[in-house]
């Protein structure tokens, strides 16, 4: 069964709770999901190791319930 916006936003809330979070069905199909994720967590962190902490907190959804995400991680000005 394939993931909600909302449970995607909550697994992520889970790794960063002070993070600003906004998910989005980009093609409408409930199968292909955008993130943006602003968080202080990322300070200092390549844009590879962003990218890895959130699919660290996604909890290997990704290619099972979770098809594709694109991902835009921001750090806080």
């Amino acid at each position: 069964m394939a993931m909600t916006g909302p449970e995607i936003e909550d697994l992520i809330r889970q790794a960063f709770p002070e993070a600003q979070v906004t998910v989005v069905d980009l093609a409408g199909d409930g199968d292909h999901f955008g993130a943006r994720i602003t968080s202080g967590a990322f300070v200092g962190k390549s844009r590879i190791q962003q990218h890895q902490m959130v699919y660290a907190a996604l909890k290997d959804q990704i290619g099972g319930a979770l098809h594709a995400l694109a991902l835009e991680t921001v750090v806080p000005k």
